[in-house]
């Protein structure tokens, strides 16, 4: 199967797509929460981490009533983030040799993230990639988080491509249903889960890393 066919783009989540971030920033919300006395087992921040920054800070304060508060509590959580996995970054593997192979196919790339501007400059300029990308849109930039599909929907339109000519990578439940419901094909990213999960969750077909895409895309093809 080769996944790049027909294709005009590529849109890429970034946290757990891009480099294998997920469980920094889990632990970078558990300290921050714990540091303003919320203290919350994994289990339980999980089933609240979804959406932007500042649906997630509203959820987590819900008497913090001053807008500028909340940005600034949104902000302490991502310097704790950077803070921490600075040391850790690296590309999911194969990444970079990928994105050299969609700009060789004509394919153009583009991000599609609910990471804010900081996290973003930090993610691709630490890892060198930042011209590879020909639009940038950032969860400082929508409403509404994913599952919401305004990000991709955005993505698309600073893109000027169409659906049915571009395809997501993506880590998340909730990255996935959001793809899904801009009506974009998804290839899932086993950072997070596993491929069968991702491929329930609907995926078309899932992977652990971008080398093994490379790898299955170069394999002769088998005629009957």
């Amino acid at each position: 199967m080769n996944i790049l066919k027909e294709l005009e783009a590529v849109f890429f989540d970034m946290d757990g797509t891009l480099v294998d971030s997920i469980p920094f920033h889990q632990e970078a919300w558990l300290r921050f929460l714990g540091n303003h006395g919320i203290h919350l087992r994994p289990e339980e921040f999980h089933a609240q981490n979804h959406g932007t920054i500042h649906e997630m800070i509203r959820r987590f304060f819900p008497h913090e009533h001053s807008r500028e508060k909340r940005i600034e509590l949104g902000e302490e959580k991502e310097i704790t983030f950077r803070n921490i996995y600075k040391l850790h970054l690296k590309e999911i593997e194969g990444l970079t040799s990928f994105l050299e192979q969609l700009k060789g196919l004509g394919i153009s790339i583009h991000l599609s993230t609910m990471g804010d501007q900081n996290n973003i400059d930090f993610t691709l300029d630490g890892l060198g990639i930042r011209s590879h990308f020909l639009t940038i849109t950032g969860g400082h930039e929508v409403l509404k988080g994913k599952p919401d599909p305004e990000i991709f929907i955005k993505s698309l339109e600073k893109a000027g491509i169409k659906p049915d000519k571009a395809m997501v990578f993506e880590d998340s439940g909730g990255g996935i249903r959001s793809a899904k419901a801009a009506g974009l094909r998804v290839i899932g990213i086993a950072t997070t889960h596993t491929k069968k999960e991702l491929v329930e969750m609907g995926c078309e077909a899932a992977y652990s890393n971008f080398k093994e895409i490379l790898t299955e895309i170069k394999k002769p093809q088998m005629h009957r």
